[in-house]
């Protein structure tokens, strides 16, 4: 089942949810046209990649859109195109870069800003949708113990709100193209400008030094016992902090 995101597509708002996640699955079990979305002023289950849960007060962008692609091998890529065009809509209200760490975080001065998470539902052998879940620090506070290794908006943008950031970003969700089943050579360069993660060292899942992506969105590193190798989602963790080659 193919559908093309609506521009008049709903927007569903709450104050407060248990997911995002699990409110659009739920409208696209009803028929809901690809586009719509669940937006939340504050979420008290929210979930990150591998089952984490994801902090989620008052104060931060909580966004959950409904996209339908063409073809199954483009699922691949989804989450990766998202990042892409989320952190190029964030980069307008600051004048800070707006990194992407392989394979869903959102980067800003070295700390994350966010993530993306992409989970699909089939109907039978048939890719039947994929919600894309969207968490962006804006105003809601970091726990202490993440201070060193999170960030918001507000902090380099004081007085941004989640409100105004959460059309620009539906738009350019909206707007994806998802009919390639892999990354073009100018979606791999506009990464490349944004890949926080390349040069660094790798310990797990294994050592060596990041070196860039496939255009089926696997993560390049380059090692000494193998040479290249590809990885295909997984944790990644760094040999230090600053990782550089």
């Amino acid at each position: 089942m193919s559908r093309s995101p609506s521009s008049g597509a709903p927007v569903h708002y709450f104050e407060r949810v248990a997911s995002t996640m699990d409110l659009l699955h739920a409208l696209a079990e009803s028929g809901a046209v690809a586009g719509t979305a669940v937006l939340a002023g504050e979420q008290l289950e929210g979930r990150g990649s591998r089952g984490r849960s994801w902090h989620s007060p008052p104060g931060g962008l909580w966004l959950s859109v409904l996209l339908c692609p063409a073809t199954l091998g483009g699922i691949e890529v989804v989450s990766l195109r998202v990042g892409l065009v989320v952190a190029a809509a964030l980069e307008a209200f600051t004048s800070e870069p707006v990194q992407l760490k392989w394979p869903n975080d959102l980067i800003l001065d070295r700390r994350k800003l966010g993530g993306i998470l992409c989970e699909a539902r089939w109907q039978g052998g048939i890719l039947a949708w994929v919600a894309v879940g969207i968490g962006v620090n804006v105003q809601n506070p970091i726990p202490r113990e993440l201070e060193e290794t999170a960030i918001s908006l507000a902090q380099v943008r004081p007085g941004l709100t989640a409100e105004e950031l959460a059309t620009p970003v539906l738009i350019a969700v909206r707007g994806l193209d998802l009919s390639a089943d892999r990354l073009s050579p100018a979606e791999l360069s506009q990464f490349n400008g944004r890949d926080w993660l390349r040069g660094q060292q790798l310990r797990e899942p294994v050592r060596g030094w990041a070196a860039g992506l496939n255009d089926d969105g696997s993560l390049l590193v380059d090692t000494q016992e193998e040479g290249l190798v590809s990885l295909r989602s997984s944790s990644i963790e760094l040999a230090s902090p600053s990782g550089g080659r």
